[in-house]
């Protein structure tokens, strides 16, 4: 596909006062290009590097859904922001050498599992053959910067066992979308180990992987947390197909911060080059379907639990009964830590669809998306987390 990258010269950063001192100030001035910048965990990420003072880039094929945190924000007002597809080696390269980032966020793909199985070609390509043309162009161009990889905590073979799987566990998985994450995981480590391995060369690079991320904003298909807030707008009860199976949820800013603490770090450390991390949430955030779905109905003045679903025994693909993370390598190495409760995940998440569903005619969704940002870091900072310190 071609690229419709635009030629001027990127956005300032913003302007409204100093930039927040969050990670110790790395971002502040900084240039920085998000792959998959129109999804909604690349439209957050934006988001909060714009209030850290940096000046932000995007390369992305589309717009993926409608209506989309990307467009609540302010679409291609807020960013600069290049369309193209990520397996198209040229367009990478083209976006790389004009932006010249001093951070990599690699986000783009193809994220939902049953779309995979609609069209496993596609998932495998994007997945898998987009995570090798960011990483060679990173290695034709030479430019100076650190890249952080995002997959999935589906990069793991998931044996049901009730541990946390850790960072040196198998990759693999038993459907299309699984093994997808586990293979662009290993072009992670083939492309730093032949191309990368000198500390002192050009490219820093590390992967993250997390995942049963929630938040204000996503409106992909098939996720439980979309599918009740588009129902209940409507008035309308949710269909759930597993009401027991338990996630460890956790609110979409936690692993940002988690990424976003990582290249910090990344770029003053060589030790953590060619590193994975896992970043997920508190333990106690375990917690089934229904839990969650009655818990977020409170935020609608739901009492009822009977009114909220329905429950259908049509499973069309493969889901794992249990997945969580440990994450004791971010802790040791990065003192990183989960900042939210599971309650205080739940309320942000509820608040904001409700402002957006329920709210006032023309309430400002991208001022209150800022706010809970800051929210956020105020709670890291009261908590005492290394990478929230003022």
């Amino acid at each position: 596909m071609v690229s419709a990258a635009r030629e001027a010269a990127p956005p300032a950063a913003p302007g409204a006062g100093a930039p927040h001192t969050a990670f110790g100030g790395a971002f502040a001035g900084k240039r920085v290009l998000i792959t998959g910048h129109t999804g909604f965990k690349g439209a957050w990420l934006g988001a909060w590097l714009r209030r850290l003072g940096a000046h932000v880039s995007g390369y992305a094929i589309d717009v993926p859904t409608t209506p989309s945190l990307f467009d609540t924000l302010g679409g291609g007002a807020s960013i600069d922001h290049h369309l193209g597809d990520v397996r198209d080696a040229a367009a990478v390269e083209r976006v790389l050498r004009r932006v010249r980032p001093d951070y990599v966020f690699h986000l783009a793909a193809q994220a939902i599992v049953s779309t995979s199985y609609d069209d496993p070609l596609a998932t495998l390509s994007t997945n898998v053959m987009g995570t090798a043309t960011v990483l060679d162009a990173l290695r034709r161009i030479g430019h100076r910067c650190t890249a952080v990889v995002i997959t999935s905590d589906k990069c793991y073979e998931n044996v049901e066992w009730v541990y946390g799987y850790r960072e040196t566990d198998a990759m693999g998985g038993k459907d299309i979308y699984s093994a997808s994450k586990g293979a662009a995981e290993h072009v992670f480590h083939a492309f730093q180990r032949s191309f990368f391995a000198d500390v002192d060369g050009p490219v820093r690079l590390a992967s993250a992987r997390a995942g049963n991320v929630i938040g204000g904003g996503d409106w992909a298909r098939d996720r439980i947390v979309v599918d009740c807030m588009v129902q209940w707008a409507e008035g309308r009860p949710v269909e759930i197909r597993s009401p027991r199976a338990t996630r460890p949820w956790q609110h979409v800013l936690e692993p940002l911060s988690g990424y976003l603490a990582l290249a910090a770090r990344l770029q003053g450390d060589p030790a953590l080059h060619g590193e994975s991390f896992n970043f997920g949430p508190n333990a106690e955030q375990n917690r089934s379907v229904l839990e969650l779905l009655q818990d977020l109905g409170r935020c609608w003045g739901h009492d009822d639990p009977s009114s909220l679903y329905t429950v259908t025994e049509d499973r069309p693909f493969n889901e794992a009964g249990l997945l969580k993370l440990n994450c004791d390598k971010a802790l040791a190495q990065l003192r990183w830590q989960a900042t939210l409760r599971y309650d205080e995940c739940v309320r942000l998440v509820g608040d904001w669809y409700h402002a957006y569903y329920r709210g006032p005619r023309g309430t400002d969704m991208a001022a209150l998306t800022a706010q809970h940002i800051a929210r956020y870091e105020a709670l890291a900072a009261e908590r005492g987390l290394a990478w929230a310190a003022r």
